[in-house]
């Protein structure tokens, strides 16, 4: 076993994917990091390990509420939610959100996707070049698509985006900003959540407070697929944007043969990091065998999707963007039983934003070096701060 390293290894520098994430998936997959909070975890890197502690029910998501375990961000996770229930209990809950997903659902969502995406790029082609492709597009149409689905208000969408900002942070805020958003998101979810109560309408959050979840778990609940649904999706508009325009060939590709998109966005997927650093980390609830370690009972295992999804034992030729990958077995949504809920909307409103941009404005370019461009920095998900583009 090699050294305990400090990590993340550094501030990550654009969508460039770490060095040691290669070198560690060659020659130690299963490696010892220090994290800035809580301590010590094993962190997995290659694509069979990270299945395996995500979907293996030895390794529980449960067993790091209110305890100070490794991680990135000084906030310690305290509900039971989604992303913290560990089966059958996560099981009852996930029946009650998958029943919004249903395949007649997701069409009426993406033709509103569709409808939101036409009338944002309209008004970046009415101001005119250069425009901010982040404020103009990536952030406002996944703002007004969980909106819609969740039945918050659209009006109160710069209050809670700036407090989810926060809440996700992991340096970018002091530990107590990060703390106080959060609970300023459980405040406002709790108004709503008796809102709807009172006044129900034709949206998820409505059908749920019909269900038998408790107002504690409806105001978890409300404010997990409030973030989930904004922050990655709404940076990897921009991300997804800026991977194909720092690749003239392949944007060319698709530009002249649309029908690549559905491929081109799970490669995308697959390609473009996510994350600055590791995570969806787990608790060994007993001793297991991860390739030539042994994870030990109470140990907290992290994993890295990213660098599990350039793996080459999975992926042929990792390194390289392709467009056309077929099978493309990529772990953007994770695996086993947190497998992302909302995957296949997240995916429809990529596929709309990049085909419609791309359809809509075959010449876009970038407007800006892309050295100078701004990216978001202390957060848990990378993205642009803004992302200047003329066509």
């Amino acid at each position: 076993m090699g050294p305990t390293r400090s990590y993340p290894f550094r501030d990550p520098h654009r969508l460039d994917l770490e060095p040691e994430y290669a070198e560690l998936r060659e020659h130690e997959p299963l490696s010892r990091v220090r994290l800035p909070h809580g301590g010590n975890a094993w962190l997995a890197v290659r694509d069979e390990h990270v299945r395996v502690v995500l979907a293996d029910p030895r390794f529980s998501r449960a067993a790091l509420l209110g305890r100070d375990v490794p991680r990135t961000s000084p906030r310690r996770l305290t509900d039971p939610t989604l992303h913290t229930m560990d089966p059958p209990e996560h099981n009852r809950l996930r029946r009650l959100v998958a029943a919004a997903f249903t395949p007649r659902r997701l069409e009426l969502l993406t033709a509103q996707a569709q409808r939101v995406t036409d009338e944002l790029i309209d008004r970046l082609e009415a101001a005119g070049p250069p425009a901010d492709l982040v404020s103009g597009l990536a952030v406002p149409l996944p703002v007004t698509m969980i909106c819609h689905l969740l039945g918050v208000p659209l009006a109160d969408r710069d209050r809670f985006t700036g407090w989810i900002d926060v809440a996700l942070a992991t340096t970018a805020f002091s530990p107590e900003e990060i703390h106080e958003a959060f609970a300023r998101l459980k405040e406002y979810l709790a108004t709503l959540v008796e809102l709807r109560r009172e006044e129900p309408a034709d949206d998820l959050l409505s059908a749920l407070v019909k269900g038998p979840l408790s107002h504690d778990e409806l105001v978890v609940l409300g404010v997990t697929l409030l973030y989930a649904g904004l922050e990655t999706t709404s940076n990897h508009i921009g991300n997804f944007a800026y991977t194909l325009l720092t690749h003239p060939r392949q944007l060319a590709a698709l530009v002249a043969e649309p029908g690549l998109l559905d491929s081109a966005i799970e490669e995308l997927l697959r390609f473009t990091p996510t994350v600055t650093s590791g995570g969806f980390t787990r608790i060994a609830t007993e001793d297991v065998a991860l390739g030539d370690v042994v994870v030990r009972a109470g140990e907290a295992v992290m994993v890295q999707i990213d660098a599990a999804n350039r793996d080459p034992r999975r992926h042929p030729c990792p390194e390289d963007l392709d467009l056309t990958r077929k099978p493309n077995p990529h772990l953007a949504f994770g695996h086993g039983p947190h497998f992302c809920v909302a995957a296949q909307l997240a995916k429809a409103e990529l596929r709309v934003a990049i085909g419609t941009l791309l359809r809509r404005l075959p010449g876009l370019r970038l407007a800006a070096d892309p050295a100078e461009l701004p990216w978001r920095r202390g957060r848990m998900v990378r993205g642009l701060e803004r992302f200047p583009v003329t066509w």
